[in-house]
């Protein structure tokens, strides 16, 4: 056992403060709060400017809703995944799609092989949408998909099969992530350039408006900034600054705030500083409310809520003692909960190794229910409320997200500061002091640089072998034969015409999609018009 590194993290020179660098005092009261109006600043649960949570009663009224993000190997072996989770418990389906979808690829293109169905369920047309949620009611299970270039093509697919189920668009509930933005920034699976990828994500936000109304039609996406290396305060502002570029460009489409605003969703990151993660979402629904009012002035409340799928943190997880993993994931969901989540995804203790194994699944679902039922924190709205640490903490959060806002602002945007590579930049950096405090033992990882365990037992993971792929490409080929060639070509020749005019694209995609156009011959088509981006290096 090797405790070298837990010395240096004990020792009278260390230093306390958050992830973010906000320095922590040992006792705070009354002096640090100078200024703090609880009326204003802090308000009740369900009132402006909503930093206790955005309803009255919170989860005495109703939990939040518990997701599992999974998807694997074929949409055959997902589906079954899926009827498990709902079969346990889980009251909302979220879907992962592999690294070829998530490109605009299908399954028999070159680039996707030895990728398929490997960190997410293969979907290349509409029959694997069809299969992948067979059996499962869409006007009664809110689903989310986590997808953002092809998002448009992979919400069309999802709309026909509720068309093909008989379901009313206007009766889905759920949520597309569509959040092209944090992709340029962080995640960096993005496939056209900002402008007119910005384009599409706007097509979606109007079409959702005015014909699928209960849809949030973008998930405004701070965990993959965090899952990046920012720090919270990075996670927090350039979220919210991402939030305020859609709603310019949804105005500038025409729309009016209130008819889109309302249907606006965020999604954040669970790491493992527990108080500063709590504060982190209460100032983000208060910053949300005055951007909505004081810049945007939107009349409706709804408009001002800042809802949030929260998820817990991935990039914590460790192969080392991997059931310390669950640990982690108990607490991190427990921070999302006291911050006032609508909907939460526990990771898996076996995330760091592979896909997560229908038991490890289990234990994560089972996080969520023994805080929901058991831990007694959902009976009171913020519970944590007035604390002198938690106001502290809430504050400097909010005015250190606030300074980077102004600093994008004075850049242009969003898209200008990307464009210079501003939030990479500043991402990299964050990353960069947060390895280096690991690798010198100033901050103590359990199980990696300190309470090492020699001979370690391995633990069973899931495995995704080559036959998934083979049988997608079969079914793919299978399916080119069948449709009706022709009808494809004259679709896709329309939705070419649309998107090099000013159209909304949707009812073009969607026409493509319902005589089995291919993701890949959909995106192609994006890719003739508006090209590719290619990033330039931050390093």
């Amino acid at each position: 056992m090797k405790n070298a590194g837990a010395e240096a993290a004990t020792g009278a020179a260390r230093r306390f403060e958050t992830l973010s660098g906000i320095p922590v005092e040992p006792v705070y009261g009354p002096e640090h709060l100078s200024g703090f109006d609880p009326a204003r600043d802090l308000g009740a649960p369900g009132e402006f400017p909503y930093t206790r949570g955005i309803h009255r009663d919170m989860y005495r009224g109703k939990l939040w809703t518990m997701r599992q993000f999974s998807g694997f190997a074929t949409p055959e072996e997902t589906n079954r995944r899926y009827r498990y989770l709902l079969e346990q418990g889980q009251t909302g389906l979220s879907v992962a799609f592999d690294l070829p979808t998530l490109m605009g690829f299908d399954a028999d293109h070159p680039t996707s092989l030895g990728e398929v169905g490997k960190c997410g369920v293969a979907i290349s047309s509409l029959e694997d949408m069809e299969t992948l949620f067979e059996g499962i009611p869409l006007g009664d299970v809110s689903v989310s998909m986590t997808i953002n270039s092809p998002a448009p093509v992979i919400w069309a697919m999802y709309l026909v099969v509720a068309e093909k189920q008989g379901v009313p668009w206007e009766r889905l509930d759920g949520t597309l992530q569509n959040d092209i933005l944090k992709e340029y920034i962080a995640q960096k699976e993005y496939i056209y350039p900002p402008r007119p990828s910005m384009r599409l994500v706007t097509d979606v936000i109007e079409f959702a408006a005015r014909r699928v109304p209960r849809f949030n039609p973008v998930s405004i996406s701070g965990y993959h900034i965090r899952e990046a290396g920012s720090t919270a305060v990075q996670e927090l502002a350039f979220t919210l600054r991402d939030g305020v570029e859609y709603v310019d460009w949804a105005l500038e489409r025409g729309l009016e705030i209130d008819e889109f605003a309302p249907r606006l969703s965020f999604f954040f990151n669970a790491h493992n500083d527990f108080f500063e993660e709590i504060a982190k979402y209460r100032a983000a629904r208060k910053m949300w409310a005055h951007l909505m009012r004081d810049r945007f002035g939107t009349k409706h409340e709804r408009s001002l809520k800042l809802r949030f799928h929260a998820q817990t943190a991935g990039c914590s997880l460790t192969w080392q003692q991997p059931y310390n993993n669950v640990v982690r994931t108990a607490l991190q969901a427990l921070a999302a909960v006291l911050g006032g989540a609508q909907s939460l995804h526990t990771n898996s203790l076996d995330e760091a190794y592979a896909l997560p194994s229908e038991h490890a699944v289990t234990i994560a679902l089972r996080t969520q229910q023994v805080i929901a039922h058991e831990s007694g924190v959902a009976a009171v709205p913020d519970a944590l409320g007035g604390s002198y640490f938690l106001e502290r903490l809430t504050i400097d959060v909010e005015q250190s997200a606030a300074e980077y806002m102004r600093r994008i602002d004075q850049m242009g945007g969003m898209i200008p500061a990307i464009e210079r590579n501003f939030p990479q930049s500043e991402i990299a950096e964050a990353s960069y002091r947060y390895q280096r405090a690991v690798e010198t033992g100033e901050r103590i990882i359990v199980g990696v640089n300190a309470f090492e365990q020699e001979d370690e037992k391995p633990i069973e993971i899931l495995e995704i072998d080559r036959s998934a792929e083979v049988r997608q490409r079969e079914k793919l080929a299978e399916l080119r034969k069948r449709r009706d060639a022709a009808r494809v070509e004259a679709s896709l020749d329309a939705l070419r015409r649309a998107a090099e005019g000013r159209e909304n694209t949707m009812p073009f995609l969607l026409d493509a999609v319902r005589c089995y156009a291919t993701v890949g011959e959909i995106c192609d088509t994006f890719r003739d018009v508006f090209g590719t981006w290619r990033e330039t290096s931050v390093l």
